[in-house]
């Protein structure tokens, strides 16, 4: 198995690392969207480096040798939504357009990789039902930001398909919470540990 491979300290300062700067491009990338931004949704419009902000902090933790659960929720619910709404929304701009640019594939890239890590990690968390409970109200509570204030992200020629991507948007929403439930709550099981090494 690779889970003693993930637990390895020197791996997660690489992810750390990883998380960090793609952390840090994708607040920069928001950076326009931003500055036109109401103060009070602020929060809720960068929402793939939101998501990966997350994970450093459960990264973070894991070099602690903690468990942080409600950042763990949030991470695995964000992470696998937005990248998977991210490789999506590339794809589709492919088939609108007809042409995505290197840019785009390495959103692609990037983005599954971060539904993936979020994924990986699942059995090292410690999330219980109220953890997602509390993670599930952040997420939709974005959606209606997003599709009912009008705060997503500006891509593209995307604008023309608000309503499906919105639509789409909702049930991916439901489908993270899912399967955070299914691998970390369902059963209650604590599998793997960070806590030698």
């Amino acid at each position: 198995m690779f889970y003693p491979f993930l637990a390895y300290r020197p791996f997660l300062w690489l992810l750390l690392a990883v998380n960090i700067g793609g952390t840090a491009y994708g607040y920069y990338w928001y950076e326009g969207q931003l500055k036109d931004t109401p103060p009070i949704f602020l929060a809720f419009v960068p929402d793939s480096p939101t998501a990966s902000l997350f994970f450093v902090f459960v990264l973070i933790a894991f070099l602690l040798k903690k468990n942080w659960p409600l950042v763990e929720a949030l991470a695995i619910v964000t992470l696998f939504k937005y990248g998977i709404w991210a490789v999506v929304m590339n794809l589709l701009v492919l088939v609108v357009t007809g042409d995505l640019g290197w840019t785009g594939w390495m959103l692609v890239a990037s983005h599954f990789a971060m539904a993936v890590q979020g994924l990986l990690y699942a059995p090292f968390y410690r999330i219980k039902l109220w953890h997602l409970v509390a993670a599930a109200i952040w997420t939709l509570h974005n959606d209606v930001i997003d599709y009912v204030f009008f705060m997503m992200p500006r891509y593209e020629v995307l604008y023309l398909y608000t309503k499906e991507i919105g639509y789409f948007t909702f049930w991916l929403s439901i489908a993270a919470i899912f399967i955070a439930w299914y691998f970390c709550v369902r059963h209650g099981r604590r599998e793997y540990t960070l806590q030698a090494g």
